[in-house]
């Protein structure tokens, strides 16, 4: 419900038009002054009249018949009231009649859009510093396909370079397949983080590195073998961590994928002339842009990730043809962006101006930032198996005798995890810390779930006891009721305002709000009375907020629980 349109609908007049009405309309601050405000001076020299005036004539010929109670003219404004037992009414029918589907549009239909996030490195662990980019761009995946686009989430996973030379090496030496086996990306982190110790003081083991690379990029079947090995064990690690998130992707090609088609990409650099020599390397110059130049081709012939990502670009453009690409990369790679976008604009792609960097901001520890060569990693698998560890014992203490407790132990741990990064503004730093992910008290994920499982209770003491009984909205004509009512009616609003922003964190600072209007409606009224038609529409409102909190849960990618 457009609660604007519907009150410019009943002002009557021939002189002021609904879009400049839709202009000036505002919502009040004060409700006691009215809900929705028009003021009236610059009108004054449109209309030739005083604002008081005009003020007065809008008021007398403003219907007061349906959903506006009341309309006063003050000192030059408009004040309109809203009558709250057909707000509510109105509110809980539309809702209540849609369900699930609340929130969902097909605003997207016929367009498709690209999310590239996560995109783990082989051979490296899935580590707390993932999981901004997971969560964030997992929840835009499901925002954008709830508002009906076609969707591609990339992983566009880090498998082409150097390291996997190294990895090759240190496995050699010092690997064990029975370890690695078991104890799966650890195990390979393990060699990995020894490599770079021991590198400072026996140089020759980079020089093999670089070997046991290009046997990689000719073929070569034993480092082929090892190489698909090693990312057949990462895989298989992420793919379980994934799944606990509830995150999915449609494409997981890498780097590695576009190797053979970076010969065209600068094949056509070349031909428009982008590209120059500086001392034996090739590069776009952006100077004119105030950028330093591009990398596209290094000293010893090999590519960058600049390079990678063009090919990628134009592989993505004339397969999915999208509406929008979207990378949910950190803020620490912005120029890296701003050049390659620079790169494809000179080289004539008009479709870049449909590539969004969405930035974030870094993970780090308390003391200092995480460094895989360094072995300084917190594991996301042990933050989530921490989490839920800490809601089984909640659980333990404060509801023993619940059903599944460890379906629900997870659902409640994976979701504070989750919502640690979907909760904020996307571009804030955060400083890793247990106990403030770990935290179930305030404006956090389990309070939303708790929320939501209070409405799940007060439906299964109610169960079907007042099915069939017509509601009586004047048992929701209060202020509680009516601001909640308001609340839910704006998740449409919200879920595209998330979209155009590519903010998650709108939706969970919004839930948050729901959640505290939706117990202060439960502290301020009994739901469940001796009056039937009474407790029908109580229920109802109580049946709304449930579905925006559930919805809106799912969309982070938090599994709402029914109970606790």
């Amino acid at each position: 419900m457009d609660f604007k349109k519907l009150i410019i609908n009943e002002i009557n007049s021939d002189c002021i038009g609904a879009e400049e009405l839709n202009t000036l309309l505002v919502e009040n601050t004060d409700k006691e002054m009215g809900d929705y405000a028009l003021p009236c001076f610059k009108l004054a020299k449109q209309l030739r009249k005083s604002p008081v005036a005009i003020a007065e004539d809008i008021c007398s010929s403003t219907a007061t018949d349906g959903f506006i109670k009341e309309v006063r003219a003050v000192n030059g404004y408009v004040n309109f009231f809203i009558d709250d037992k057909k707000l509510c009414e109105d509110v809980i029918d539309e809702v209540a009649s849609e369900g699930e589907d609340y929130g969902r549009s097909n605003q997207g239909k016929g367009k498709t859009v690209c999310v590239e996030y996560s995109s783990v490195n082989i051979a490296k662990p899935f580590h707390i510093g993932h999981l901004g980019t997971t969560a964030i761009g997992s929840a835009l995946y499901k925002i954008y396909d709830f508002l009906g686009y076609n969707m591609v989430g990339i992983n566009h996973l880090g498998d082409w370079g150097t390291q996997f030379g190294r990895m090759i090496v240190a496995y050699k030496l010092w690997g064990n397949k029975d370890e690695v086996d078991r104890e799966g990306v650890k195990a390979l982190a393990k060699y990995y983080t020894r490599f770079h110790v021991e590198v400072e003081n026996h140089t020759e083991l980079a020089d093999e590195a670089r070997e046991w690379f290009k046997r990689i990029e000719q073929g070569d079947a034993e480092a082929t073998a090892l190489f698909n090995y090693f990312k057949e064990i990462t895989l298989k690690d992420v793919g379980e961590v994934y799944d606990r998130l509830n995150v999915k992707f449609d494409s997981w090609l890498g780097e590695s994928f576009y190797s053979d088609k970076i010969p065209a990409v600068l094949e056509d650099l070349r031909a428009k002339h982008l590209t120059k020599i500086s001392d034996g390397a090739e590069l776009v110059d952006l100077s004119d842009y105030n950028m330093p130049p591009c990398l596209i081709v290094k000293q010893d012939g090999a590519t960058l990730y600049a390079t990678r990502d063009i090919a990628a670009a134009h592989y993505r453009k004339e397969t999915y043809n999208f509406f929008k690409l979207l990378y949910v990369v950190a803020y620490q790679q912005n120029l890296h962006f701003k050049q390659f976008f620079k790169v494809l604009e000179l080289e004539g792609c008009d479709w870049v101006k449909d590539m969004v960097h969405v930035s974030y901001g870094m993970v780090s520890l308390a003391d200092g930032a995480m460094s895989t060569r360094k072995g300084n990693v917190v594991w996301l698998v042990d933050v989530l198996d921490k989490a839920v560890e800490k809601a089984k014992s909640i659980i333990d203490e404060k509801n023993p005798s619940l059903p599944d407790k460890d379906e629900v132990a997870e659902a409640v741990g994976v979701g504070a995890v989750i919502f640690s990064a979907v909760s904020n503004a996307r571009i804030k730093d955060i400083v890793f810390s247990f106990d403030r992910v770990l935290s179930f008290d305030g404006e956090t994920s389990p309070y939303l779930q708790y929320t939501h499982a209070r409405c799940c209770s007060l439906f299964e003491k109610a169960q079907t006891a007042y099915d069939g009984i017509t509601p009586d909205y004047s048992s929701v004509n209060n202020a509680s009721a009516k601001e909640l009512a308001i609340a839910i009616n704006s998740f449409p609003a919200v879920i595209d305002d998330a979209a155009q922003k590519y903010e998650p964190c709108i939706i969970s600072k919004y839930l948050i709000d729901v959640a505290q209007l939706f117990n202060r409606f439960y502290m301020d009224n009994r739901i469940i009375t001796e009056n039937a038609a009474q407790t029908k529409a109580r229920l109802q409102l109580v049946k709304c907020t449930k579905i925006v909190l559930s919805n809106g849960l799912k969309l982070l990618g938090i599994c709402p629980v029914e109970k606790m």
